[in-house]
């Protein structure tokens, strides 16, 4: 019998026991989690998979037919000696030997032993020794006939053990057999049953932690055969592997013009480069040292693609000829798109495509949990730019030169990312140049170099030879440098200086309004600036009722708010329905799982906002998204207000187009007054373009002198604001303000509270 003893290391279980330091058994229980622990693991269950016992949970106890069968075969005998139980074994388990038989009785005999100095009776000894017969039977046939000096079985137990369970891998322990517990809620339960740790040992480990809350066996087996069905995607290994930046020098552009026989010559590999350059290192020379790098990547032959603002989306065409199939995993769909990437250039090349393909689609997966779906959209978009640029890159292709990816500008959208960093595992040498440094490249990556400088310049455009160049002198620089730290985190800022804004409502007495209105943002409370992004307050309001029932005095209040950056609505409603419909008919196509398709929007011809500033273009489709995402208008996403919600804000006026172009998110923004004097309810189409405008950074002020409930029929919160002002007034006519006069007394309030503008 091979004695238990305590490890020294976990890899001392693969051992066969007559090689281990000293010939015995372990049985270990592992209760805390590393990346050692968890390779173990991995490969314990492998081997308790093949030559052992695998127990997830309880094992479950002997049942009616299996006690039936056992009397029917053994009898209801029972006495407590070696000689009795060893008969029983050969009768019961017959395909063992001599010698593993009389260890395993003996083993038992043991058990039994304990249990009867702790004050069982015969009866107890009787049940323990049926249900250990009928476990070793339905359970751990298969490993009792292996027990050898030269084989120990691996059982591999998850769970909290019962009494009897820990009797029973104590059996097998000593038996012969190696047993690893793992106890994922700490070692608690287990030294109420072994306080003293007499029958296994507790794994330590300094580096260990708790287990992860969803760690399991079953977990484990996912992840086998996610391996499993990995290796056989990935099929024959490719005979050339990448060897990226680790052979530069960190210099641009030396390194990319370095020849292919300066780099390396381990044929194993094809030696790329993989390189940003955030900032420039000479202001004054930066575009003339470009015109002269691609000169020289162009004498020496290589293939060159220079992408500037982003990469332009596969057409309808170009992703039309990539045929799908109706996929129900990963594995399948990395499997039949990898086979149609279309790669016509050297053959040596394919196997190399094909696992970076996968290898960036499998990291894509694992790094963000991303869904199907949008897995195979990035693997389609992978292939169709590969099949756009792999004439350019590799249709003259000389090993073991790289050819040239260069973006530049940066990467501000996240599909692109993935086609650099597959482009980078290929004979390509991928060249970030972000010359502006108040523009954040999102590519992040490991095999990603960085190279920073200090000095900024911003350029739209690589420069080529052939087209007029513009460069700034070292005087020009120094003002804009000089421009810059006037308008960073000063409190002053630049015009159109900030390209992206959100809001804030304020909440407001009815006498302030008077007050904010007319004051640049800025100036306001809870305003705010952060790297591009504006914090704008803004009104949103609903005035009932006319103070003292003054009508007079009442419209000269209202006319004192009109301003040159005001929108006054009197006649409702402002926009006709039948006007939407050429957007509402195709509004389901700009709308995909609550997003909007933006790429589709501004290509399609009903499309009318392309005359805008790209930063004003944007900020118009980002609010869209916000106000569909919100649900601030009832019935979006429950009877298709949605597309409504889309129309409106895609038909809106000229006038009010026009003042969100001139709108300077710091300063004075643009305004809406809504005046309802009659029993008429404010249109859906009228309250979705309210509450649009309030998102792009408009005030929004209705005035109701009928004290009716209107605008707030069709949104989900309590906004607007509602302030009373005073008594309700009915049949009133909106005057032509021009012959309104003003009114030019100030109350105590605005006396008190007024502030220059």
């Amino acid at each position: 019998m091979l004695e238990r003893n305590k490890i020294r290391q976990l890899e001392d279980f693969f051992l066969e026991p007559d090689k281990r330091p000293v010939p015995c058994v372990y049985f270990c229980r592992i209760c805390g989690y590393s990346s050692e622990v968890d390779d173990f693991i991995l490969k314990y269950y492998s081997s308790a998979r093949a030559e052992g016992v695998v127990i997830e949970g309880k094992i479950p106890n002997p049942d009616e037919k299996n006690l039936s069968y056992y009397n029917e075969i053994m009898g209801t005998a029972f006495q407590m000696s070696v000689g009795f139980i060893g008969e029983g074994l050969k009768k019961w388990l017959p395909r063992m030997t001599i010698s593993q038989r009389q260890t395993l009785a003996v083993a038992i005999y043991d058990a039994l032993d304990d249990l009867r100095r702790s004050g069982k009776n015969e009866n107890m000894l009787k049940n323990a020794y049926i249900k250990l017969m009928c476990w070793l039977y339905y359970k751990f046939e298969r490993v009792v006939n292996k027990l050898s000096e030269s084989c120990a079985p691996k059982i591999l137990y998850e769970g909290e053990p019962s009494r009897y369970e820990l009797i029973l891998l104590s059996v097998l322990s000593c038996a012969g057999c190696d047993i690893v517990m793992l106890q994922y809620r700490g070692d608690e339960a287990y030294l109420s049953l072994d306080p003293d740790s007499r029958l296994s040992e507790r794994y330590e480990n300094g580096n260990m932690t708790a287990f992860p809350q969803d760690y399991s066996i079953a977990g484990i087996r996912n992840r086998m055969q996610q391996k499993d069905n990995t290796e056989r995607l990935y099929g024959a290994p490719p005979k050339l592997a990448n060897c990226t930046n680790a052979w530069i020098s960190g210099r641009f552009p030396d390194d990319i013009l370095k020849p292919a026989a300066e780099r390396g010559s381990d044929e194993r590999f094809f030696y790329n480069c993989f390189m940003r350059i955030n900032g420039v290192e000479d202001k004054v020379n930066y575009q003339s040292s470009l015109i002269h790098f691609h000169s020289e990547l162009k004498k020496a032959e290589r293939g060159i693609v220079i992408a500037e603002k982003g990469i332009q989306p596969p057409s309808p065409e170009e992703i039309s000829a990539i045929s799908r199939g109706n996929y129900q995993s990963r594995e399948q769909m990395l499997a039949d798109l990898s086979a149609k990437i279309g790669f016509n250039g050297d053959s040596s090349l394919i196997p190399v495509i094909r696992k970076a393909f996968i290898d960036i689609l499998l990291e894509e997966a694992e790094a963000e949990d991303v869904p199907l779906v949008r897995l195979t959209n990035t693997a389609v978009y992978l292939i169709c730019w590969l099949r756009r640029y792999q004439s350019k890159l590799f249709g003259n292709r000389k090993m073991p030169m790289a050819a040239c990816f260069i973006m530049f500008g940066g990467v501000q959208n996240k599909k692109e990312i993935p086609f650099l960093k597959f482009l980078s595992r290929l004979p390509v040498d991928v060249v970030i140049l972000n010359p502006d440094r108040g523009i954040k490249c999102l590519v992040e990556d490991n095999l990603l170099y960085e190279i920073n400088y200090t000095e900024s310049l911003a350029i739209a455009e690589f420069p080529d030879e052939n087209t007029p160049v513009r460069i700034g002198t070292a005087a020009y620089h120094a003002e804009r440098e000089l421009d810059t730290l006037m308008y960073q985190d000063s409190g002053m800022y630049r015009n159109m200086q900030h390209g992206m804004a959100s809001t804030v409502m304020l909440s407001t007495m009815y006498e302030e309004i008077s007050i904010l209105w007319n004051q640049e943002l800025k100036y306001r409370p809870n305003f705010s600036t952060e790297n591009d992004s504006v914090v704008m307050p803004v009104i949103f309001a609903k005035v009932s009722g006319v103070k003292d029932g003054l009508v007079p005095q009442y419209w000269s209040s209202i006319k004192s708010l009109i301003t040159p950056e005001t929108f006054v609505i009197r006649n409702l409603p402002l926009i006709n329905s039948e006007a939407l419909r050429p957007v509402t008919e195709c509004a389901a196509g700009f709308l995909k799982n609550g997003k909007l398709q933006r790429d589709r929007i501004r290509s399609h011809k009903s499309y009318t906002y392309g005359f805008l500033r790209e930063s004003i273009q944007n900020h118009i489709l980002d609010k869209l998204q916000m106000l569909i995402d919100r649900k601030l208008i009832k019935g979006t996403f429950e009877n298709g207000t949605e597309y409504t919600i889309i129309a409106v804000a895609l038909t809106m006026s000229i006038d009010i187009v026009r003042m969100i172009q001139n709108f300077d998110f710091t300063k004075k923004n643009p305004k809406v007054i809504y005046i309802n004097t009659g029993e008429k309810i404010i249109s859906l189409e009228d309250s979705i373009l309210m509450a649009f405008l309030s998102l792009i950074g408009f005030d929004v002020l209705f005035f109701v002198p009928t004290g009716y409930k209107t605008v707030e029929n069709f949104y989900n919160s309590d906004i607007p604001d509602e302030h009373q002002a005073g008594n309700y007034v009915y049949d009133l006519r909106v005057p032509d303000f021009r012959t309104v006069s003003s009114n030019t007394r100030q109350s105590w309030r605005e006396k008190i509270f007024k502030r220059g503008t």
